[in-house]
């Protein structure tokens, strides 16, 4: 029998994975990001409280893998308390770069969760936008 080659997680990776930072969501969200990859088939939620252009609440929801799971989880952490100008910033790579590196077959986990943020952030100014028309 060939042994599976093993897919090489930093320490980082697995505490996030294991114990995953800010799950669930925000009541009430002032905006909401929704991403999935067809590919693999993992889906991401994240959603976000704004107070005067800062994110003061974030929580994700995620169907996906651990690399899916440990991204959002650290997407979350460098997203809360900045600006949304700040946290449109935030990259796929930083994600990664913070997580201490993803294995490259895992780099599209890394790319939801930067995604699903920055949806978020588009979603509560569209909604912002709407607000002030009226």
């Amino acid at each position: 029998m060939e042994e599976k080659p093993q897919i090489g997680y930093s320490k980082k990776v697995m505490d996030h994975f294991l114990n995953p930072r800010n799950v669930g969501e925000v009541e009430d969200a002032d905006g909401i990001g929704i991403v999935g990859n067809p590919v693999c088939g993992d889906l991401m939620q994240v959603s976000i409280r704004v107070e005067d252009e800062i994110i003061t609440e974030i929580k994700f929801k995620t169907f996906g893998c651990g690399s899916a799971i440990a991204t959002a989880s650290m997407v979350t952490e460098l997203a809360e308390g900045k600006s949304l100008d700040e946290a449109l910033e935030i990259t796929r790579q930083d994600v990664a770069d913070e997580l201490e590196g993803l294995p490259p077959i895992k780099m599209h986990c890394s790319n939801l969760a930067a995604d699903a943020l920055h949806k978020a952030i588009e979603d509560y100014r569209q909604k912002q936008a709407k607000t002030a028309e009226t």
